[in-house]
């Protein structure tokens, strides 16, 4: 990943894993409240119980005459006192505050309770317990686990689904990267080509017709890259299409790329009928100037190119290296190169395509590897 790539990841980790925790930290508090009230309520509800279960044993006694005996609890310690508040039966943990009905203190909750109505001489029962307190922390143990288990839960998903929602971004980056490494290979090559015939004719003070073939040939090269980038970047839709003499636009599109094949020693064989088609006239020159300038680009030398207008199509042929037949479905992608043999930046097929799919043509293409490629557009 480069910088920027890096800086989004870790913006969308960051902001993604603040956010989670703050939503998990708020679950967590709120949870964990919710079980302590609940527990608190439970553990009231107990001691009371146990209140009564004592008062209803003291009264029970008293009513039959018979001897009382207090007996032992798990969940809490237990003690009945006089009126005098004098310990009769059990044992407490800590001294008792007779003045409060409910209260903790050091994480003992205690109850006293006035229930017996001094039965057997017994006026109060006091009940005592920490069990609230241990399941509160054992609650909170829980809740520290879950909340563990579910951060790191969290950043696993937080990783993955950066992962995931960056690569768009991490892939158009390196797209980016490749095409300005492209395009700086593809301008290099006329603009050291127009340097180096400029120096010759200033050297020799007069004109060479090799020489000026390079320059014109360096010219134009610029002019379709130029042509090209501005279509990917501007795209002119606003241009009306109309009818046009798309043999006509076939016919200047050779002359324009006559000294290219004369270098290459490329034999053109075109077969023009007449074609008038509803298009716009820039797009109508873009369409056929990336065809022609692909047979050109990616035919040996002593090739044949041949190219065939009717009324209704286009087909242009060569005898170049072909396409692998896996790579055939990929070709249009934009900056998606079928091979590195002649260089370029992967956008003519794209630019056709588009052109294709606004005007409803039909393409079809038929490329095989070191025999070469037909495309057919039917308008």
């Amino acid at each position: 990943m480069n910088k920027i790539t890096k800086r989004s990841f870790y913006s969308f980790l960051a902001l993604y894993l603040i956010s989670s925790f703050i939503f998990l930290s708020l679950a967590a508090y709120w949870f964990f409240n919710s079980q302590v009230s609940m527990e608190m309520s439970n553990n009231f509800y107990k001691m009371n119980h146990i209140a009564d279960k004592v008062s209803a044993e003291i009264i029970h006694s008293d009513m039959k005459k018979t001897a009382f005996k207090l007996k032992n609890f798990d969940y809490a310690h237990v003690a009945v006192f006089s009126k005098t508040k004098k310990l009769l039966d059990g044992e407490i943990v800590q001294k008792v505050d007779f003045a409060k009905d409910f209260y903790m203190k050091n994480g003992v909750f205690t109850l006293v309770s006035k229930r017996s109505a001094g039965h057997l001489g017994r006026e109060y029962i006091v009940v005592q317990s920490s069990k609230c307190i241990d399941n509160v922390e054992k609650i909170k143990n829980k809740i520290a686990y879950a909340v563990i288990i579910t951060a790191f839960l969290i950043i696993t998903i937080a990783l993955f689904l950066s992962y995931i929602f960056l690569k768009p971004i991490r892939d158009k980056m390196h797209e980016i990267e490749e095409f300005v490494k492209d395009t700086t290979h593809e301008l290099n090559t006329p603009i050291t080509a127009l340097m180096m015939s400029t120096s010759r004719l200033k050297n020799s003070n007069k004109c060479n017709e090799k020489v000026l073939q390079n320059i014109s040939i360096s010219t134009k090269q610029l002019h379709d890259i130029y042509a090209s980038l501005t279509y990917i970047s501007f795209d002119n839709k606003s241009e009306d299409a109309k009818e046009t003499a798309f043999d006509n636009v076939v016919k200047e599109d050779i002359s324009y790329f006559r000294e290219l094949l004369n270098k290459k020693n490329i034999t053109l064989e075109a077969h023009l009928e007449a074609c008038n088609i509803m298009i716009a006239p820039t797009k109508a020159k873009m369409l056929i100037n990336n065809l022609l300038s692909n047979a050109i680009k990616y035919s040996m030398p002593n090739a044949t190119i041949k190219i065939t207008t009717t009324a209704k199509s286009l087909t242009i042929e060569d005898e170049g290296i072909g396409i692998a037949k896996d790579k055939l479905q990929h070709i249009f992608e934009r900056f998606v190169r079928a091979n590195s043999y002649a260089g370029g930046f992967g956008v003519g097929l794209s630019i056709v395509e588009s052109i294709v799919k606004e005007y409803d043509f039909k393409l079809h293409i038929d490329s095989k590897e070191n025999v070469g490629t037909k495309i057919t557009i039917e308008f």
